[in-house]
């Protein structure tokens, strides 16, 4: 069985995932890994069994992130801007439906 170096578990490949790093074999980012731990409170071990992953796999990318914090956020900022974007530029239809169905129903 071959050994992995931290090296050998993020990889960057230029059109998968927009390039962004991510776990070597998944599309699975380390900006991912960065939520689901720092944002949404889950441990290395639940992200493993969840996705899949080695625990080696998830230090990883936790470890690749601190090495790359600026980068990283600033990605993850970008991210949500533009995700912001498209939802300024693209109303909800469910929501048009259902302030609609509120007008009709107060007439």
């Amino acid at each position: 069985m071959a050994i992995k170096s931290l090296d050998q578990h993020i990889e960057i490949t230029p059109g998968i995932v927009g390039g962004k790093p991510r776990i070597a074999g998944h599309r699975i980012t380390v900006e991912n890994i960065v939520i689901w731990h720092e944002r949404m409170g889950k441990c290395a071990d639940e992200i493993a069994a969840e996705y899949n992953l080695s625990l080696s796999d998830v230090y990883a990318a936790l470890a690749y992130y601190f090495d790359h914090r600026a980068e990283i956020d600033q990605l993850m900022e970008e991210s949500e801007a533009s995700v912001e974007e498209l939802r300024r530029r693209t109303p909800s239809k469910l929501l048009e439906k259902l302030q609609l169905l509120a007008q009709n129903g107060e007439d």
